[in-house]
């Protein structure tokens, strides 16, 4: 009886110690994942704001933040968070981007292929494609969306709403309504090179302006 009663306590430590090595590896595996993305995907604060909700015994306050996320390589996203602490509403704001990132094709990785404009409520934006050189001309919450997207040369106005949200969401319409070349050739039917030359006017077309 005594020799079963070690084996079963030998057996029950072995388990347990398993188990507790298990556990360390995923939370080794999840802090890895955590800092790739963080090397990935460069993020900005856009504005935070501090809310009230009102309730039976007066107001509980808390703060709203307004993220933008991208990889700076033509994928971008926004996102909202809301808590009690500033830290919280910031990385709830940043999850929720990571999760609606959308890919804009950028001409030569560094502007736009075409101009655009962009609605929501009552925010209006109009994107414009700049030659090398140019920089980012563009208001605060519009010029996150084109720095963590990796847009380095566009002129871009607000015509609307100031309110950061309305910019956003607004800039991020207007860059949704990009297409490429190579799209648009794929629609017609036609070469990528016949769409290029109709737009520089018969001059050569090259990669990155396919891209």
């Amino acid at each position: 009886m005594a020799r079963e009663d070690g084996r079963g306590e030998g057996r029950g430590e072995g388990r347990g110690e398993g188990r507790g090595r298990g556990r360390g590896r995923e939370r080794d595996r999840e802090r890895e994942r955590e800092r790739e993305e963080r090397d990935e995907f460069v993020d900005k604060l856009v504005a935070i704001n501090r809310v009230a909700k009102v309730v039976k015994g007066g107001k509980n306050f808390g703060f709203a933040a307004l993220v933008v996320v991208g990889d700076q390589k033509g994928r971008v996203g926004y996102g909202k968070g809301k808590a009690r602490e500033v830290p919280e509403a910031i990385r709830k704001a940043t999850q929720e981007a990571k999760r609606q990132l959308v890919r804009v094709p950028l001409r030569e990785g560094r502007t736009l292929h075409h101009d655009a404009q962009g609605r929501w409520g009552a925010g209006k934006v109009i994107l414009r494609a700049a030659p090398p050189g140019t920089g980012i001309i563009a208001g605060g919450p519009m010029r996150a969306v084109f720095e963590t997207l990796g847009v380095q040369d566009v002129v871009a106005k607000s015509m609307g709403s100031s309110n950061p949200y309305n910019m956003v969401r607004a800039t991020i319409d207007a860059l949704q309504a990009q297409s490429s070349p190579r799209s648009i050739a794929n629609k017609r039917g036609k070469k990528v090179a016949d769409i290029l030359a109709r737009r520089t006017g018969g001059g050569e077309a090259t990669g990155a302006d396919a891209a």
